[in-house]
């Protein structure tokens, strides 16, 4: 017994000095071997417990742990012949070995074994290889064997004998026979190959019944052992009397084709062989040659009587595409005569195999930006058949970016890309391949594969709009989301994730971006403070979007943002205005007027537009009623009717001014109108009708500016609600008539009552002392009443 580095050593105790020399001088050989080959062997039939080898040892393994670590055999075909000691690590020999049951056919019997160790897991694996020894001996399959020849038979008259079989393997088989001497017949051994040495008994010398009427002989079969062992068969031969004809075959060597897959019971070919003699001495016998392999004679057949043979069994040409068949032709006489011949079976190969198709080297993902001719997989395909039938034919659809490229091996083809890929427009394929023979018919045969095409970032991000444009109330909370963009990749993964920043170029147009904050992921924009539409009416920035991609990819877009106004300016008095600043004036009219005569006019302004800028006014407190007479629109106080007697001398009239916003925000004025006589008014009339005359032309001129202005504004109104009708937009953001360049200051817009409809005259901000004339209507829009149910006007 031995290992692949070191032998327990075992004191040989056998029961002769004979065992004990064997014994010692098989351990050295298999020492040998072991130091050579780094694996254990070790002789059949050895005794159970014979040490094999110290695997632990070879292996380096802590004998101390084996127990431990449950060390053991796992391998459950060689369980049962090996165990391994928990203790030391010794492979034993669990029960006598027969090579030939556990090696039945091979000529080197290996028995591989898969030791473990747990607490960490390790396998280990050992190789016992079991040397042959010469422990069978030749055995006939007939222990007497008996002939009956003729006296006539000529001298080299040949009879085969059936071979003798030695379960031993390599030298340890049958090596030689021997035949016992005499002087009418010699042995030949004809070597069959696998089929081993087949002895041949040929006749020598004439024979003579009446001198001999048998022989006796000892055929013996040697194996190749030191000492060699032995086996007999007795041949018993009989000497007939006349038969001296064999039958002879038509042709030397029959040859014939036979197509695979032929049906069972087809005639393969019709052998004829005649014999000279009369009676049964001269009536043949067809059969196959005793040495034939019993694998043919499952697959052939023949009849004895005719000749005929035919097919018993499946023919495939794949599995073999030639056979050589001996066949005997006998007589009946009472020593028959055999001649053998052969049939050499050629099979003629059927298209019966479709092609097979293998995927090797698959890249199942392949990026998009790959060049035309880049190889996917590699496509080898195999018929069985031969010529023709074998000769295959790949193809794909035609409507895939994909080729399939011949190799320069036969029967090898690169799937390559014919033409761009885009992972946008189709993400993947789902490619067939289809094999085909060149046989008739032909036979198909197709394989799916599926190719992924991975992303590159090869598309940069995009706005949802282009440009964006924005309303923003004035007076927005500061730190909160005023605004939003959005944009989308069409690639994916990290090549699709954005980011957004704002472009800060530091130039004085763009100031305003320092004051606003953008969410990278969101894209949500922050106002980091109020805005006042009385400062800033509009401006514009430019939003970044860029992809996580290597390299990143980028776009940007402009945003129009546009401050809308609130109500958050209350209206100012210009007049009246004291000297000490107060809103109150004194005023002195003749006791003479006439009703409708103006008193003075109260001037004011508010610094919003719109609802927020148009200033109402009312009469809040008045010593008498119907006297005064105030103008809701125009702020002027003109008289109801004439001074009497009785009516005061000073009246006190308190004036509110309020705008239309929401939320209405007012001021008052006080304005003290004194009756006088009309001397002491004279002076005062006088310049106060230069005053008046004064301002009723600045009213005329302003007037005919608003008028121009109104009727302008009016047709470029007009002209663009018919284009924008006419390209089909409904998206309006604002009750304003915006442009880019507005400013906040062109348009101011003035709203009315008259009966039961409501009007909205739109036109440039009147300057102070602006009025308009009762009843003009031109240039106005008719609105809806936005006046909830029982809301009286002012």
């Amino acid at each position: 017994m031995l290992s692949g580095s070191t032998m327990e050593q075992r004191t040989c105790k056998p029961r002769s000095a004979k065992i004990y020399l064997v014994g010692c001088v098989v351990s050295l050989l298999l020492w040998s071997v072991a130091l050579a080959q780094s694996r254990y062997s070790i002789s059949e039939e050895v005794n159970e417990g014979t040490v094999v080898g110290n695997i632990a040892k070879d292996l380096g393994l802590d004998k101390s742990t084996l127990k431990e670590r449950k060390y053991r055999i796992v391998s459950s075909n060689a369980d049962h012949l090996f165990h391994v000691n928990q203790n030391d690590g010794v492979l034993y020999v669990k029960r006598k070995i027969d090579r030939e049951e556990v090696c039945t056919q091979s000529s080197t019997c290996l028995i591989n074994l898969k030791t473990v160790l747990e607490n960490p897991l390790e396998v280990h694996y050992v190789e016992v290889e079991v040397l042959d020894i010469n422990d069978h001996s030749p055995i006939f399959p007939q222990k007497e064997k008996s002939l009956d020849i003729f006296e006539s038979v000529l001298p080299g008259a040949r009879f085969q004998l059936k071979p003798s079989r030695d379960p031993d393997s390599g030298q340890f088989s049958v090596q030689q026979y021997k035949l016992s001497q005499n002087d009418h017949f010699r042995l030949e051994v004809k070597d069959k190959g696998e089929d081993g040495k087949i002895p041949i008994l040929i006749v020598q010398k004439p024979l003579d019944r009446e001198t001999a009427g048998s022989h006796s002989l000892v055929l013996t079969a040697l194996d190749g052992g030191k000492p060699p062992k032995s086996g007999e068969m007795n041949i018993l031969v009989n000497v007939l009397d006349v038969n001296d004809n064999a039958p002879v075959f038509s042709k030397d060597v029959y040859s014939v084709m036979l197509n695979e897959n032929a049906a069972i019971g087809t005639t393969v070919i019709q052998v004829n062989a005649t014999d000279l003699d009369d009676g049964p001495n001269g009536e043949v016998v067809y059969s196959f040659s005793n040495s034939m392999n019993q694998n043919i004679l499952n697959l052939f057949e023949i009849n004895p009587l005719t000749g005929e043979m035919t097919v018993k069994g499946l023919i495939d040409y794949e599995e073999k595409d030639r056979y050589e068949i001996e066949i005997e032709a006998s007589d009946k006489g009472l020593a028959p005569l055999k001649t053998d011949n052969s049939v050499i079976i050629k099979i003629v190969d059927m298209n019966d195999n479709a092609p097979e198709i293998e995927v090797t080297s698959f890249s199942s993902s392949i990026p998009e930006d790959s060049r035309p001719g880049t190889t996917v997989a590699l496509i080898s395909v195999n018929d069985l058949d031969s010529g023709l039938n074998g000769k295959v034919i790949c193809s794909i659809g035609e409507d895939v970016p994909f080729t399939l490229s011949p190799s320069l091996k036969d029967k090898m083809y690169s799937l390559v890309t014919k033409s761009h890929l885009d992972r946008e427009k189709k993400p993947n394929y789902e490619l067939t391949i289809v094999a085909k023979d060149a046989g008739q018919p032909p036979l198909f045969s197709a394989k799916k594969i599926d190719i992924v095409v991975s992303d590159v970032n090869d598309n940069r991000p995009e706005f949802t709009l282009s440009p964006y444009t924005f309303y923003v109330t004035e007076a927005n909370e500061p730190g909160t989301s005023v605004f939003s963009v959005k944009a989308f990749d069409r690639d994916e993964t990290d090549n699709a994730l954005i980011s957004y920043h704002i472009l800060r170029d530091g130039s004085e147009d763009n100031k305003v971006t320092s004051f606003l904050n953008i969410n990278t992921e969101s894209g949500d924009i922050l106002a980091l403070k109020s805005f006042d539409f009385e400062t800033l009416k509009t401006f514009q920035f430019r939003v970044v979007a860029t992809d996580s991609g290597t390299p990143s990819l980028s776009s940007n877009v402009t945003v129009n943002v546009f401050i809308l106004d609130q109500n958050d300016n209350a209206p100012v008095i210009l007049y009246p205005v004291s000297s000490n600043g107060s809103t109150e004036g004194v005023e002195e009219i003749p006791r003479n007027v006439n009703a409708g005569y103006l008193v003075t006019k109260v001037r004011a302004y508010d610094a919003d537009i719109g609802y927020n800028g148009w200033l109402l006014f009312s009469l809040q407190e008045v010593t008498d009623h119907s006297l005064f007479g105030l103008d809701r629109y125009t702020g002027q106080i003109r008289t109801l009717r004439s001074f009497t007697e009785t009516d005061e001398a000073e009246h006190k009239l308190l004036i509110l001014v309020k705008d239309n916003g929401n939320v209405s925000l007012s001021a008052t004025a006080t304005v003290i109108v004194k009756v006088v006589e009309p001397k002491e008014a004279f002076a005062a009339a006088d310049v106060k009708s230069a005053t008046n005359d004064e301002e009723d032309n600045n009213v005329t001129f302003y007037l005919m500016i608003t008028l121009g202005s109104v009727s302008t504004l009016f047709l470029i109104s007009i002209i663009v609600l018919i284009a924008m009708q006419c390209s089909k937009s409904t998206d309006y953001t604002s009750k304003y008539l915006q442009e880019t360049n507005y400013d906040g200051t062109l348009c101011h817009s003035i709203q009315y009552r008259s009966g039961d409809k409501r009007y909205m005259l739109v036109g440039p901000r009147m300057s102070i002392g602006s009025t308009i004339v009762p009843g003009s209507h031109a240039n106005t829009l008719v609105l809806p009443d936005r006046r909830t149910p029982g809301e009286n006007p002012e």
